[in-house]
């Protein structure tokens, strides 16, 4: 069991109730957060839903194929892509990554190579995010300071905790501080494309963080509402 573990939530998507059973299985033993789907559309709306670390996915769907899952989460999103299929054709493999796949395991495989590339799947998309943000100083207003290196959030020295989207969220506005965020933009952001348009998700986390944020959240000091717009984020100092 790893440490990381705790931390990391994994969406799996695969038919074949008996290898999704053997995989859940395995991965919950290790402590990880795991979502299963058995069809591609479902796969889709959750990740973009449930924003996961990592996902596992099957080629042979029911519903559509794994190639087409690849393109469509590429459109949006980075999350690292784990193919787990029967095909070992090499034409297959280069396809899969070729279309955004960052690893491909061939059916059938035991449990300590499925979670040795999970976690060099994790490692490297974690090196990433540090590369990109290596440059970005914390944001800081008034008594409230967004360190987006270390992924913490303190409001008078004391640390808030917020929720894997809440806090995708309060960054994302923090990153773009003085800026009016469209509600689409934010939307497509943090849950992609295939999200529902109705923004109530949005509006529900928005007040959540204003709850744990804010002295008085009927009168902001750090996050504004522009009616019928978005939202904006006072500019840091």
């Amino acid at each position: 069991m790893t440490k990381d573990s705790f931390t990391n939530s994994i969406l799996l998507i695969e038919d074949e109730e008996n290898i999704r059973s053997f995989i859940f299985t395995a991965l919950k033993n290790q402590s990880y957060k795991v979502t299963a789907s058995a069809s591609g559309a479902e796969g889709l709306h959750l990740a973009a839903s449930l924003c996961p670390d990592i996902i596992l996915l099957d080629l042979g769907l029911p519903d559509m194929d794994g190639m087409e899952v690849i393109k469509k989460l590429r459109s949006w999103t980075a999350i690292p892509i784990i193919v787990i299929s029967a095909r070992t054709n090499e034409h297959e493999k280069a396809r899969a990554l070729d279309q955004g796949a960052d690893d491909y395991i061939t059916k059938p495989f035991g449990t300590v190579e499925l979670l040795a590339r999970i976690r060099t799947s994790l490692r490297h998309s974690r090196q990433m995010q540090d590369m990109s943000s290596i440059h970005q100083k914390p944001y800081h207003y008034k008594n409230l300071t967004i360190n987006f290196e270390n992924h913490v959030v303190t409001l008078n020295n004391e640390i808030i905790h917020l929720t894997q989207i809440e806090y995708k969220l309060l960054t994302l506005l923090a990153r773009n501080s003085g800026k009016v965020l469209t509600y689409t933009f934010i939307m497509e952001k943090i849950w992609g494309p295939y999200t529902d348009n109705n923004n109530q998700i949005l509006r529900v986390n928005m007040a959540n963080i204003r709850r744990k944020i804010e002295k008085n959240p009927a009168t902001p000091e750090y996050v504004f509402t522009e009616i019928g717009i978005g939202y904006r984020m006072a500019e840091g100092d």
